[in-house]
């Protein structure tokens, strides 16, 4: 009896995190974003009135709204990776990177946009065009607008930032590629809004 349950309730957990992608067949690891950046032992910081930074979830482009990771084989033709798929969605990934990064290489405190209300400060958003596999290129390619506002938006600034690492479209370089390109974007932001 207690072998019969134990199996339910694996089968049921194999179930369930089915559900969670759709009913569809879940890749045997799933990939995440983890910062490079050094970490401090611990970290205490304070802000003056104005001085924090809102980092906000980026927008992106539909073919990136989704856990699998896009390929483009064409100037107009997106295909998926077989056997990718994030854990979560990119842009709260890279949301989660770029807050990680700044928290490690800046003074600056950092606050999540649940957390605005407190003292929204600077406010960081932008869009996440491009965060995939370029089949032409035989590279991944991690590409940011972002948009820095000042408290109460009285002046704006923008920059882009691009990342490239090679890769050959596998399931086995795409994943560490990406985490790469991702983390010296995040530096690179990191840098821009830490002053």
């Amino acid at each position: 009896m207690m072998r019969m349950t134990r199996l339910s309730l694996v089968a049921l957990g194999a179930l369930s995190l089915a559900s969670c992608f759709g009913g569809k067949k879940v890749p045997p690891t799933l990939l995440t974003l983890t910062s490079s950046a050094s970490a401090p032992a611990s970290i205490s910081r304070a802000a003056g009135p104005g001085d924090a930074i809102t980092i906000d979830v980026p927008v992106v482009p539909k073919e990136l709204a989704t856990t699998r990771v896009p390929a483009l084989i064409g100037p107009t033709a997106i295909a998926y990776i077989k056997d990718v798929q994030w854990v979560e969605s990119p842009d709260r990934l890279f949301q989660d990177l770029v807050q990680e990064t700044v928290i490690r290489t800046t003074g600056r405190v950092v606050l999540d946009p649940r957390q605005a209300s407190l003292d929204p400060g600077l406010h960081l958003t932008g869009t996440l065009s491009r965060f995939g596999y370029d089949a032409q290129e035989g590279a991944v390619i991690v590409r940011y607008d972002g948009a820095l506002a000042a408290v109460g938006g009285t002046r704006v600034e923008t920059r882009r930032f691009e990342a490239r690492e090679p890769a050959d479209g596998t399931a086995a370089t795409v994943g560490p590629a990406l985490n790469n390109a991702a983390n010296r974007v995040a530096a690179e932001v990191a840098q821009w809004v830490g002053g």
